[in-house]
């Protein structure tokens, strides 16, 4: 009995594996860095700008904690931030009012997590 009950048992943890599915890959799709990857490097590259520091600095936020806080983040919330960098007026006339918002909802999203 209580091997007939060991074969239905397994019989029925067997039928519920999951499929491995395997395709080709093309080595392109293998190199080519995903959006957020993109995004997060965009977000990088705009919290390593000199007045982005020092607006970091007066707000006692250091560098690396901010670092730190955009590791943190979220695709979808860097994806938010990579757009509001690309919506900022061209060669880098940042105004201070741009520099705080970008900052604040960067603290205030990595203080949420």
């Amino acid at each position: 009995m209580s091997r007939a009950l060991a074969v239905i048992l397994a019989a029925a943890l067997a039928t519920q594996a999951p499929l491995a599915r395997a395709g080709i890959v093309e080595t392109d799709a293998l190199e080519a860095p995903s959006q957020a990857e993109l995004d997060r490097a965009k977000v990088r590259s705009f919290m390593e700008r000199a007045e982005v520091k020092e607006r970091l600095q007066v707000m006692g936020v250091s560098g690396l904690v901010a670092g730190d806080r955009v590791s943190s983040l979220t695709d979808a919330e860097v994806h938010a931030l990579a757009e509001r960098i690309d919506a900022m007026p061209a060669g880098g006339a940042l105004s201070n009012q741009d520099i705080i918002i970008i900052l604040l909802i960067a603290i205030l999203v990595a203080l949420i997590l």
